[in-house]
């Protein structure tokens, strides 16, 4: 319920206003193939706009927040987050390459560039973690020097070559933008999320077994390192796909699923698909603040997800002090 409400919002909620006759008989002609009267540029507004950013933002905040409540499973450490693995800085570096040194010669955009570069940063950190042992403290020291090298890298694209122009632009993106995502954006968002939550929910026992620790999953009969080496490829592959197309958008995978466990509790099962509903709220909800804070003017995704994030994990700990 609080997904089609949230959505209605989205859709609702601009500048140009419109009404819900309008997005009702939008969606009949769209879906249902009706022929019913609609101002054009309305419809334009609410099916191509409107919606379009709504299915996509719905789609990255429920893989971000699959992925950290995977992720803290598997590393059981709490502050583990779709990000750690270096997945967003690699992006960041993929994407400022295209757009600063014209990477490719004018053969690849943006988001692909970012997938590119999101896929060369796992395999560093994977060659890293998983060649020297692949404990969890090597996994995250891997990740954060992953993040650092490709960071680095960035910012020296940036400094070096970039002009005032694409420097403002960079950052937009780099804060997580939904401004230029169309219905292809989602037609890639929908079946690898799909794919993600499908998978994730097949190896919720799994994960149940891993927050007793790898030696109590192994003796459960969990195949610790396939599956650990599974879910891992997943998550870089949802966290990829998701940065290349809205960008760096942080907290969503860091809070979303500590505050679903206050609700459903810690069984995987239940959790996955909770944080994944939750995380399509907190994104869309993030997006109509972002169009509505400032009048003619719409704030990157990612400055709503941290002014909201950085609270209410702060008393998420404070709520939690005195447990373990």
């Amino acid at each position: 319920m609080a997904l089609l409400a949230v959505t209605a919002a989205a859709v609702l909620i601009g500048e140009i206003v419109v009404t819900p006759q309008e997005v009702a008989r939008t969606l009949g002609n769209r879906l249902l193939g009706l022929d019913m009267a609609v101002d054009p540029i309305h419809e334009g507004i609410i099916w191509h706009y409107r919606l379009s950013r709504a299915a996509v933002a719905i789609c990255s905040g429920a893989a971000l927040a699959i992925c950290g409540t995977v992720l803290q499973a598997l590393l059981r450490n709490p502050l583990a987050e779709p990000y750690l693995l270096g997945i967003s800085a690699g992006a960041s570096t993929g994407a400022v390459a295209v757009i600063v040194l014209t990477l490719g010669a004018g053969a690849l955009t943006v988001s692909a560039g970012a997938f590119a570069g999101a896929g060369l940063a796992f395999a560093f950190v994977a060659i890293l973690a998983f060649g020297s042992g692949g404990g969890t403290e090597r996994i995250i020291l891997a990740g954060i020097a992953g993040a650092q090298l490709f960071n680095a890298a960035t910012s020296f694209i940036v400094t070096s070559s970039a002009s005032a122009e694409q420097t403002r632009g960079i950052m937009f993106w780099l804060l997580g933008s939904l401004g230029g995502v169309r219905w292809p954006d989602a037609a890639i968002a929908f079946p690898v999320t799909a794919l993600g939550l499908a998978v994730c929910l097949y190896r919720a026992r799994a994960l149940d077994a891993f927050a007793f620790g790898e030696d109590a999953a192994a003796s459960l009969g969990v195949e610790v390192l396939r599956v650990r080496v599974e879910l891992f490829a997943l998550t870089a592959l949802l966290t990829a796909a998701m940065v290349s197309i809205v960008g760096a958008v942080g907290f969503v995978g860091l809070v979303v699923p500590h505050a679903t466990r206050f609700l459903v509790g810690p069984s995987h099962g239940r959790l996955i698909l909770a944080s994944a509903l939750a995380g399509g709220v907190f994104m869309v909800a993030a997006d109509v603040l972002s169009r509505v804070v400032l009048p003619g003017q719409v704030l990157p995704i990612g400055v709503i997800t941290a002014l909201f994030g950085a609270p209410a994990f702060a008393f998420i700990l404070w709520r939690s002090r005195g447990t373990r």
